[in-house]
């Protein structure tokens, strides 16, 4: 880029600058051209819908309340159960639609293979929605 001066008594050649207040002048009348034209453009249709009432048909899964003592003992909703007719009543409650969600409440001093016998029962039946239950600390 050549430099020149404003003083077009010294200067012989050409001005090789970009006269940008022409390019500015487009720019202020393009945005007000914009800034009145856009509020024109969200217009929505005036429609008079009909009303309908509904409820919504959730159905909530059953609930099952396992629990194992410290003595190793299994309760389903509170009834003492055998592993085996637990692993049986899994795979009846596995086959339903929608499953329940099972809440295992272990005692804190259970050994951890009363809990993973439960566990891989309930997942041998199908059912994957299992929360384990706890009490919050104070």
């Amino acid at each position: 880029m050549a430099f020149a001066s404003f003083d077009r008594k010294t200067s012989s050649g050409p001005m090789a600058d970009i006269n940008m207040v022409p390019l500015i002048d487009v720019m202020l009348v393009l945005l007000v051209i914009f800034i009145v034209t856009a509020p024109l453009l969200t217009h929505a249709v005036k429609l008079d819908l009909p009303k309908a009432s509904s409820q919504v048909n959730e159905l909530k899964p059953d609930k099952i309340e396992f629990a194992i003592d410290a003595a190793g003992l299994r309760y389903w909703n509170g009834e003492a159960i055998a592993r085996e007719d637990a692993a049986r009543r899994f795979a009846d409650e596995g086959k339903r639609q929608p499953q329940p969600e099972i809440h295992l409440r272990a005692d804190q001093s259970v050994a951890y293979r009363f809990v993973a016998e439960t566990l891989s029962d309930a997942s041998k039946a199908g059912l994957h929605k299992i929360g384990f239950v706890s009490e919050p600390t104070p």
